[in-house]
C-alpha cells in the first residue's frame, strides 16, 4: 500500500501528458456531465471542509449504486482539493473509490 501511495504522490497533476487519453479509458464509469456537476457543487461549497467534500463524494457514488469507504473518501477529497478540483483528478479518484455493490 505504501508503494502505491508513493507512486500516486509522484504524479504531476499539472503535466498534460499524465491524463492523455484518460477520458477514453474502458474503466470510465461517469460522464463528463456528471463529473462537471459534482465539481461545480464542490467548488460552490468552497471545499472548506474535507469531511463535507468526502460526504459529497460518497453521496455521488451511492446515488450511482456504488459503495465507498468513508476513510478512502476523506483521503480522496483531500487529493482532489490539493489538485484544485481538476476534472481528471476527480474522475481518477471517483473511479478508484467506487466499490461495486
Amino acid at each position: 500500500m505504501t508503494a502505491m501511495k508513493d507512486n500516486f504522490n509522484a504524479v504531476e497533476w499539472n503535466d498534460p501528458g499524465v491524463f492523455a487519453g484518460f477520458d477514453k479509458n474502458d474503466k470510465d464509469r461517469f460522464t463528463m456531465t456528471e463529473l462537471t456537476a459534482l465539481r461545480n457543487d464542490l467548488l460552490q461549497g468552497g471545499m472548506i471542509d474535507s469531511h463535507e467534500a468526502a460526504e459529497m463524494l460518497q453521496v455521488f457514488l451511492a446515488g450511482r449504486g456504488y459503495g465507498v469507504s468513508p476513510k478512502a473518501a476523506l483521503d480522496a477529497a483531500g487529493r482532489v482539493e490539493m489538485a484544485g478540483c481538476a476534472l481528471p483528478v476527480l474522475q481518477y479518484e471517483l473511479e478508484n473509490l467506487a466499490l461495486v455493490m
